[in-house]
Formats: structure tokens, C-alpha cells, sequence
């Protein structure tokens, strides 16, 4: 796998999700700024994070550790979203957009790890 993790469009779609997870999160009430605030931007941030980290790493098995660290993170978030649209947080076609993007994101990732599984 050459290039940067910058490169990869798996990592550029991660970023995107990132951003708007903290946009959906600043209309959170701020008695979450400590729990699910965090949490999911954490969680978020996670994503690409492990990308980035898997994509410096020496050996295949390694990168693949870090990009299911990522599919993990990912499902973090998705459960997160799900929670907070359930308890009003976030409006239901808010949360359908960012869920639509952590699929598409899921979706990279899983090819992105068979593909390094394999090679």
C-alpha cells in the first residue's frame, strides 16, 4: 500500500465524519459536555486516528490490528448516534446524514482491511 494515510480516501471520508460529529455535538446540552460529548468525539476522532496509525505501521498483520481498531471506533459512533437522536439531541435527519457517511466509511474500511488482509 503506497502513499500517505492522507492519501487514502477511507482516511479523507473518516475526517469528514469527524467534522460533523463535533458540529452535532456543540447543540448538545451542555450537562453532556463530560458524557456523551465526549464519548462520541472521542470516538469519532478514533476513526481516522487509527487509520493514520495502521497506515504507519511495518507489516500488514499490524496495519489490519489498527484498521479494526477503527471499525470498532466506528461502531462507537454509530451506537452514539443512535443514542443521542433517541433522546432528542439530534434531529432524525441529522442523524441519518452522519449515519449515511459512517457507512460509507465502514464500507472503505472493510475493503481497505480485506485488501491488507490478503496482500
Amino acid at each position: 500500500m503506497s502513499g500517505t494515510y492522507e492519501d487514502l480516501k477511507v482516511w479523507q471520508r473518516a475526517m469528514e465524519l469527524v467534522y460533523s460529529v463535533y458540529e452535532l455535538t456543540q447543540r448538545f446540552p451542555k450537562a453532556e459536555q463530560y458524557g456523551l460529548t465526549s464519548q462520541i468525539r472521542r470516538a469519532a476522532v478514533s476513526v481516522p486516528s487509527n487509520i493514520a496509525e495502521g497506515k504507519g505501521r511495518l507489516t500488514n498483520k499490524d496495519t489490519v490490528v489498527f484498521l479494526c481498531h477503527a471499525r470498532g471506533s466506528l461502531f462507537e459512533v454509530n451506537t452514539q448516534l443512535l443514542i443521542a437522536k433517541h433522546l432528542g439531541y439530534i434531529a432524525a435527519g441529522e442523524a441519518e446524514s452522519a449515519h449515511s457517511l459512517s457507512t460509507e466509511v465502514g464500507r472503505l474500511l472493510n475493503g481497505l482491511i480485506s485488501f491488507t488482509a490478503t496482500a
